[in-house]
């Protein structure tokens, strides 16, 4: 796994151990060629799910000015940090090591981009989403960015969050949701 454009790009990046599904070069592309031509504020990124940090990093490489990293395992959160430190965005990240539910009512910022990429047997994500969409997080230009299973269909509305874009590459589909402009 590589950092695949920007500042960063061509450095390895370290993977945990354990089973998890990292987005491909593929999609991650995929989702930074969507978010270049959707938006040009990348002031503050949150990674939901961050596992190894591959797409907030992507993130910082193509100019995020800070990215709050949220992962629940310890030891993905240090090699989130051993990845920051090897690509030289340790001062313009945090890691929070705890549940993403939990991060969300605690973090008090609103963020320009939020990329969501669980574990695909996460047949909870919609609640998750729905729960993220009520939260001060979510401001009116927000893109809020998921990764999921095509075996895995996500509701068009989550409370105030509308579904502006869908695309399918192999075995992610990536969607794209932004706050409904209330009338």
């Amino acid at each position: 796994m590589r950092v695949i454009a920007g500042t960063a790009k061509g450095h390895h990046l370290k993977a945990p151990n354990r089973p998890t599904r990292p987005a491909t070069d593929l999609v991650r592309g995929a989702i930074f060629d969507i978010l270049e031509n959707t938006t040009q504020d990348w002031s503050r990124v949150l990674d939901l799910f961050s596992g190894s940090g591959a797409l907030g990093i992507e993130a910082l490489s193509r100019g995020a000015g800070w990215v709050d990293f949220v992962e629940r395992e310890h030891r993905c959160c240090e090699i989130i940090k051993e990845n920051l430190e090897k690509t030289g965005f340790l001062d313009q990240a945090h890691v929070y090591c705890c549940p993403v539910l939990k991060a969300i009512f605690f973090l008090d910022r609103e963020y320009d981009i939020i990329l969501i990429d669980p574990p695909y047997s996460d047949s909870t994500i919609g609640n998750t989403i729905t729960q993220l969409a009520s939260t001060r997080l979510v401001g009116k230009n927000t893109i809020v960015v998921v990764t999921h299973s095509p075996h895995l269909s996500l509701s068009p509305v989550y409370d105030s969050l509308k579904l502006v874009r869908e695309r399918r590459h192999g075995d992610s589909v990536i969607a794209l949701y932004r706050r409904e402009e209330q009338n």
